[in-house]
């Protein structure tokens, strides 16, 4: 480890006291400090084991300690596993060593994106007393209205103020039971656990170990209706399947139908919201199109779901259900899905109309076939379906 020579702090706790360009001070020895700065990180939720404090430590051992850029590097490097884990990394950084914060230290700080809602009447700013409240009144009057407006008839303002809303939304996924077993106080026997124990023993009897089986997300498939009939409604409804993907990336498919089908996950997985957009618009070469929605199917049930991909799955569909195809290969695929899916619900922006019957050509054959039929056309019907897919 370098020998750096300086002011020591006050406590041994902190490894560097000061700023980042200039007269850094240093302890004599920061190993206590460094073990100290990983258990924090530990507790704020960062996955540290044994071999990334390892790793950590030899790099450590291979910078200027006194230099806090060096130190926060070294750390960022090793430490941090996914691009969620950097804001608390930092906080942690900026609270352990000296109270700064990495910014005033002279560090790149990767600050987390919060959704600011803006009353639609207009802006002000520096408003005090009672001009804030009744902005806040207003804002909040508006959020709600917006809510329940309907996806296709939005103005562009009212659009921006929507993207915003998606990013407050918050899905939670239903669960089901793997093949992978934990300990447990009651349910099966567990007997490798249980011979293990007796050996240990010396092979006399033990106490029995049971097992249960554990739970995880159970996947979700998005299909997305992007024809020509759906063009207003499109562009929403990319941007909720995106807030989808990002909750749940590994257990989260997206496709988009139309005269193809086009599988759009990877692009969605992009933290950004309007370069997943761009990401997705690109890949999507039939957007506003003609609508074959039995070919379409049928061609994500040969490729992907028959594999596994709609196995057990939640498998949403987006579309006003008018078919330019043959109506009875719809009907003929849905019922394959079904069969195949755990739950398949279909999300009609028209639904949510009063009147509306589904009498177009698609829905009228994929209706038997499907377990609920939704509204999908206003915020609050998404976040109505969310509900529906946690508790499938």
């Amino acid at each position: 480890m370098s020998d750096n020579t300086g002011d020591t702090t006050g406590g041994g706790d902190s490894a560097v006291d000061g700023t980042a360009g200039g007269g850094n001070t240093v302890v004599a020895d920061p190993l206590p400090g460094l073990v100290g700065f990983t258990a924090a990180l530990r507790e704020a939720g960062l996955p540290c084991d044994r071999h990334r404090v390892g790793a950590y430590f030899d790099a450590v051992e291979r910078i200027d300690v006194g230099e806090a850029a060096q130190l926060y590097w070294a750390g960022r490097l090793t430490l941090c596993a996914d691009p969620d884990d950097l804001p608390r990394y930092d906080e942690a950084f900026a609270s352990w060593f000296g109270g700064e914060s990495a910014a005033d230290a002279g560090l790149p700080v990767r600050r987390e994106q919060r959704a600011r809602i803006a009353p639609l009447t207009g802006e002000g700013d520096g408003e005090s007393g009672e001009e804030a409240g009744e902005q806040l009144s207003v804002a909040a009057s508006d959020v709600e209205l917006l809510r329940d407006r309907d996806l296709g008839e939005l103005t562009d303002s009212e659009r921006r103020h929507l993207r915003e809303l998606f990013q407050t939304l918050r899905p939670v996924f239903p669960r089901r039971r793997s093949s992978r077993l934990r300990p447990a106080h009651r349910g099966a026997l567990d007997p490798r656990r249980t011979f293990r124990a007796m050996i240990a023993g010396g092979g006399e009897p033990a106490r029995l170990a049971y097992a249960r089986k554990r739970t995880r997300p159970r996947r979700v498939v998005l299909l997305v209706d992007v024809s020509g009939s759906m063009k207003p409604y499109a562009d929403s409804l990319l941007r909720f399947a995106h807030v989808v993907v990002r909750a749940h990336p590994a257990d989260t498919e997206v496709f988009t139908l139309g005269t193809r089908l086009t599988r759009v996950s990877r692009a969605l997985r992009q933290r950004d919201p309007e370069r997943a957009m761009l990401a997705a618009g690109g890949a999507v070469a039939d957007f506003a199109g003609g609508t074959r929605l039995g070919e379409t199917v049928r061609v994500f049930l040969d490729r992907w779901g028959q594999r596994g991909l709609a196995r057990r799955a939640v498998v949403v569909v987006f579309s006003d259900g008018w078919e330019r195809g043959d109506t009875a290969l719809l009907g003929e695929q849905m019922a394959r899905l079904r069969r195949l899916a755990h739950t398949v619900l279909w999300v009609n922006p028209h639904a949510g109309r009063e009147g509306y019957e589904p009498v177009q050509s698609g829905i009228a054959v994929a209706l038997p076939h499907v377990d609920r039929l939704l509204a999908g056309h206003s915020l609050a019907t998404l976040e109505r379906l969310l509900r529906e897919v946690r508790d499938a």
